[in-house]
């Protein structure tokens, strides 16, 4: 099982002015295996399309991705080009993650779409997205989008382009069974990760499909010093049913690697590490991650 460590900027982040570039490079250079990016509208987070296509020019390496994208609300045929141009000219390095949005009025009318017709938009983008990739015309005709002959160019570099989803519900869980390539959940415990894979590959194994074994991730925040009260604040909104929502953040390096290996032991090889509280300047970044990178990569095989 091969074990990938990337690194994430959070809703968030402002790396926005000068800093996003050093932090890239920083990425790059200390050999972290991706960056992910996170989308919020009305956040001060980089958009993550913009981001990791500057991102792509400035490295060789890196891979990238988000963590996640919103899908209801855009042009499935017109994102379908523009993620397909990006693996072209990174040389193949795109790693798309998808999701419905947060349940946050601000965000559901930025987007426009309702939250209760979301999930049926979502699907039918996907398979639109999967036949925009495929070789040929595309023809489709469904509830929400209609094609014929459609040809969209350039295809992408990759032969197959991995769709990964994120989500913990039930109905989240059956989703990456049905549609997805990999799963990266966030603000989940190894046991949350063994239990939902049961639920994935017997879904998948329901619509004849298998999810690679190697397509099991997570996303876990971590965090350097105590948690703010409002952090905290934060998580037991999140996860209500856990009695001690600060487990998803472990504290300190120790602590960090301590759960990575205790999901590794549950199945999951792809991570993306992201410090909640974020380092305050861009020079503070690179000396983080600078001190994170002999620690955290040295559990990758």
């Amino acid at each position: 099982m091969k074990v990938r460590i990337g690194f994430g900027f959070g809703v968030r982040t402002k790396l926005n002015d000068g800093g996003f570039a050093e932090v890239v490079d920083a990425l790059e250079a200390l050999q972290f295996d991706s960056l992910w990016l996170s989308e919020r509208i009305g956040g001060e987070a980089p958009d993550p399309l913009v981001g990791m296509a500057y991102a792509a020019g400035r490295t060789t390496h890196l891979k990238f991705g988000m963590s996640v994208m919103v899908l209801p609300g855009r042009n499935p045929v017109v994102l379908a080009k523009e993620l397909a141009t990006l693996d072209r000219m990174s040389g193949g390095r795109l790693l798309p993650a998808f999701g419905l949005g947060v349940a946050d009025p601000h965000e559901q009318q930025a987007f426009g779409v309702e939250r209760a017709g979301r999930a049926k938009l979502f699907d039918e983008a996907i398979a639109v997205l999967r036949g925009c990739w495929a070789e040929g015309a595309l023809t489709h005709h469904g509830e929400h989008f209609h094609y014929d002959g459609l040809e969209v160019r350039p295809k992408p570099r990759q032969h197959h382009v991995d769709i990964w989803l994120g989500g913990i519900a039930p109905s989240e869980l059956r989703r990456v069974g049905r549609l997805a390539d990999g799963w990266l959940p966030s603000f989940v415990t190894p046991d949350d990760a063994a239990r939902g894979r049961e639920v994935i590959e017997a879904t998948a194994a329901e619509h004849d499909r298998r999810i690679d074994p190697e397509h099991f991730g997570a996303l876990i925040p971590y965090a350097q010093a105590p948690l703010p009260d409002a952090v905290v604040a934060g998580l037991a909104k999140r996860r209500p049913d856990l009695d001690d929502p600060t487990v998803l953040v472990p504290q300190g390096w120790d602590a960090l690697i301590d759960t990575i290996d205790r999901f590794v032991a549950a199945g999951t090889s792809k991570f993306v590490v992201l410090p909640i509280v974020e380092p305050a300047t861009p020079d503070a970044w690179v000396r983080h991650l600078e001190a994170a990178a002999p620690i955290v990569l040295a559990r990758q095989t």
